[in-house]
């Protein structure tokens, strides 16, 4: 069987963000059979427009949808703003919500994670994330949750993913979200 495709999303711009440093790593340490595409195009996305959505919608949107459609599942990472997801991860996960008929997050597979340098982690950032994809009828993974709190003790100052345990739960995850991709194949 050929690889599954995953399009790894972090909700982060940051240069030496947590967030980016765990796409990375479920890239490095997704079990065999499934390969990781990072998508790095957030920081193109324009603000949601209703009336430039038409025909020809900006490319960078077109490309995003494009790839998200082209994926089996998707792995995004995100980080906590205020309670909730940062504005450009919303931007364009509405983006890719339209049109609802049609959506390239329709029946999408989904897993989700967050690594943040606080006690608590990304925990309501992903709840945000789950409402949202209750209306897209996203499929999201249930279990095994990832939120990497005390972040800056799981990443060495490179950014890589040192602590096994949250190796093994990444793994876990990517595990689940193709098991998650084959149930809605079966479907």
């Amino acid at each position: 069987m050929a690889d599954l495709k995953i399009l790894a999303i972090s909700g982060s711009l940051r240069a030496a963000s947590f967030n980016s440093s765990l796409v990375r790593a479920a890239q490095k340490f997704a079990p065999g059979g499934i390969a990781v595409e990072i998508y790095d195009g957030l920081r193109d996305i324009p603000p949601y427009d209703s009336d430039a959505d038409g025909d020809t919608p900006p490319p960078s949107v077109v490309d995003l949808r494009r790839r998200i459609s082209a994926a089996d599942g998707l792995f995004i990472a995100t980080p906590e703003y205020n309670y909730g997801i940062p504005g450009v991860l919303k931007n364009a996960l509405d983006w890719a919500s339209r049109p609802a008929v049609g959506s390239s997050l329709a029946g999408r597979p989904i897993a989700l994670a967050g690594a943040a340098p606080t006690n608590f982690g990304t925990v309501r950032a992903q709840l945000a994330l789950r409402q949202m994809f209750l209306w897209t009828d996203s499929r999201v993974v249930g279990k095994p949750e990832l939120q990497i709190f005390r972040a800056h003790e799981r990443f060495d100052e490179a950014g890589n993913l040192t602590d096994e345990t949250t190796i093994e739960l990444l793994r876990q995850l990517l595990a689940a979200l193709a098991a998650k991709i084959g149930e809605t194949r079966g479907a």
